[in-house]
């Protein structure tokens, strides 16, 4: 995503920046804090088409990620598992 908001936001703050992950989103907090529904609304309207979908590909992405992470995926069988490789 190369939006110019971005940018922007990013020769503001990359000076204050650790190189760590926490920035961006403490960054992004702070922002979401501040910024009117009005305003995001625009934000979108000015994004490409390829833009919006990356937008929501990421969001899609993270939502179902952590969905995953919270109902424990990977620690317990799925049904159609159930039975495969272990002694009953």
């Amino acid at each position: 995503m190369d939006m110019k908001f971005v940018d922007d936001l990013y020769e503001m703050y990359k000076n204050h920046l650790t190189g760590d992950e926490e920035d961006a989103y403490i960054i992004v907090d702070g922002i979401l804090q501040e910024i009117s529904k009005e305003d995001v609304k625009k934000l979108i309207d000015e994004l490409s088409d390829n833009e919006r979908f990356e937008m929501f590909g990421m969001y899609l992405y993270e939502t179902f990620r952590l969905k995953v992470a919270q109902e424990g995926i990977g620690e317990t069988l799925n049904e159609d598992d159930q039975g495969k490789g272990y002694i009953h």
